[in-house]
Formats: C-alpha cells, sequence, structure tokens
C-alpha cells in the first residue's frame, strides 16, 4: 500500500515531499485501499455470522434472565448482532413486549453500536490486538454497568406510554433455513449494502485525518488533547457527540490522533462518544423515551467513556 501511494505522490503527480500537502495526499492514497481491503474481508464474514441471528432470536435468548446476568449476555450479544443505534425502536419494542428488564434492553442497546466489529478489526489491523482488546473490554463494562445502573434507578415510567401498549407479535424468523451458499451470497451482498452505505463515511473520515496528519502539528493536539491536561477527554466527548460516523469513518481519525501524540484513553473515548453517544442515536431515542431517561442514559454512558479513558490513560503497554 505504501508503495502504491509513493508512486501516485510522487512519480505521477510529481509532488514536493516536504510539502504539508504532500504528506495528507500520501496519507489518504494510502489508507483508502488499505481500509476498503479490511472491511470487504470483516463484513463479508460477518455478513455470514449474521446470517444466524435475527431480532426474534436474540429476544429469546434474553428472555427470563435476572438482572446482573442478564446485563453481561445482552452486552455480549450486541458484540454479535447486526444491530446499531437505528435499530433502537423495533429492538426496544420486542424487549418490552418480552418482559425483559429496561436494563438489560440498555446494556445491549448501548453494546450493540459502542463494540463494532468493524472497529475491532481494524483496530487489529492499524493498532494491533492490545489495544482492540482495551476496545472490546471498555465497551462491555460500559453497557454491563450502564444498564445496571439504569434499572436500578427505576426509570420504567420514563418509557413513552405507547410502547407498552403495543401488542407483542411473533417474528417470522426468514433467516432459519438458509444453506450455507446462501449464506456466502448473504456476506457478499453486506458487503455491497454496507460498503454502498459507508463509503462516504470512510473518504470524509480518511479526508479529516490526512488533513490532521499533514498540516496539523505533532505538539499541537498532543498538548490540548495529552493525558497530562484532566479536561482532555471530557473534552473530547463534548466534540464526538455532535459528529455523525460510524466506525470505518472514524478510525482513520483515531490513527492520527495517536499519531500526533494524543493519548490512547482520549482517543477511545473520542471515538467511543461519536460512535455510542451520537446525536442521531438521542433522535431516534426519543421517539420511545422521554427526555428524562435519555438524560440519564447519556449521563451514564458519557460517565463510563470517561472513567474508562483516565483509566487507560495511565495504563503502561509493552
Amino acid at each position: 500500500m505504501q508503495w502504491f501511494a509513493d508512486l501516485i505522490t510522487y512519480d505521477v503527480f510529481h509532488m514536493n515531499p516536504e510539502a504539508h500537502l504532500t504528506q495528507a495526499v500520501n496519507f489518504f492514497l494510502f489508507e483508502v485501499p488499505k481500509v476498503i481491503l479490511l472491511l470487504i474481508l470483516i463484513i463479508f464474514i460477518i455478513g455470514i455470522i449474521r446470517s444466524y441471528f435475527s431480532a426474534e432470536k436474540t429476544r429469546k435468548v434474553l428472555e427470563g434472565k435476572s438482572l446482573f446476568t442478564g446485563n453481561i449476555m445482552a452486552s455480549l450479544l450486541g458484540i454479535v448482532t447486526p444491530f446499531c443505534s437505528c435499530s433502537a425502536i423495533p429492538l426496544f419494542l420486542g424487549f418490552v413486549e418480552a418482559g425483559i428488564p429496561i436494563g438489560v434492553t440498555f446494556s445491549f442497546l448501548i453494546a450493540a453500536p459502542l463494540i463494532n466489529e468493524v472497529a475491532l478489526v481494524l483496530l487489529i489491523g492499524l493498532f494491533g490486538w492490545k489495544v482492540a482488546v482495551i476496545y472490546v473490554v471498555s465497551g462491555l463494562l460500559i453497557a454491563i454497568m450502564a444498564g445496571f445502573i439504569i434499572e436500578k434507578l427505576h426509570l420504567q415510567k420514563y418509557v413513552a406510554e405507547w410502547v407498552y401498549k403495543v401488542k407483542a407479535t411473533q417474528l417470522e424468523e426468514e433467516n432459519a433455513n438458509l444453506t450455507f451458499q446462501q449464506r456466502i451470497q448473504a456476506g457478499w451482498d453486506s458487503v455491497k449494502e454496507i460498503i454502498g452505505k459507508i463509503w462516504i463515511y470512510i473518504l470524509v473520515g480518511i479526508a479529516i485525518g490526512a488533513g490532521a496528519h499533514g498540516f496539523v502539528p505533532n505538539d499541537f493536539l498532543s498538548s490540548a488533547l495529552g493525558n497530562q491536561n484532566w479536561y482532555s477527554i471530557p473534552l473530547a466527548i463534548l466534540v464526538g457527540i455532535p459528529l455523525y460516523s460510524n466506525a470505518a469513518g472514524i478510525i482513520p481519525i483515531v490513527s492520527v490522533l495517536i499519531e500526533k501524540g494524543v493519548s490512547l484513553g482520549t482517543a477511545l473515548a473520542f471515538m467511543m462518544s461519536v460512535i455510542g453517544l451520537s446525536l442521531p442515536e438521542v433522535i431516534i431515542l426519543k421517539k420511545v423515551l422521554r427526555w428524562q431517561l435519555i438524560a440519564v442514559f447519556v449521563l451514564v454512558v458519557a460517565s463510563g467513556i470517561i472513567l474508562i479513558g483516565f483509566t487507560f490513560n495511565y495504563l503502561i503497554f509493552t
């Protein structure tokens, strides 16, 4: 990939190696094919795995579980199931109809978008398995504890009244009897569908990262978001919440932040706030929750991200 980026940058475009624009263009040409290839591979594999799951199956697994056990199971299911914040309404309805505690429901809804399988593979490819493990463990802790706290606060009264009036329906499991060849096709269909939807976010994210790589001085971001500043993690979260992106689009930016000297905990806090606390998710949740419960949800998740960010900022990895 680097050979290709250098060929285009220097031999085709004949750009000045010392210029900031050259560094940005070279970074962009290097990152785009690398990220796209990683995405194609993992989306294909995950697409096959996803053909074995459905919202109804997930709901049935969580039925009748005790609170803390349910929080753990819901968070683990959130990693492997194909749901994101846009699935909040139908999932929330199904969980409420089944009598699943609201805290368990929130553990699932937090883990599903926050611990993203695409993000996991990209983190392994870009930063190594240690950072990927930190990401998964952090997301699980946030999802489990946030769901547990929300349940203990007895906030069911802040769920929209119409949710409890919806009659339970039996969902048809269309993926129950697929052949393996059909599941292979489902993998390729996932590649086409997901890449078709997110390619613009990938390009925008990498372009922003390339601009920061080429034009932002190394000491600027490290001084503003370094672990020596107590406000670096809250600031990263405040910057991340209004942004709308997915894991594929945000990780190249995280890569540049770390390259520029931003501490690992701060960079991960920024990524988690973009993925797990975005404004679009809040707007979607407003359809089934009242503002009081949404405020608690945002506060609890943000507090978990801050705590984990500070913890990992002071850990030393060898």
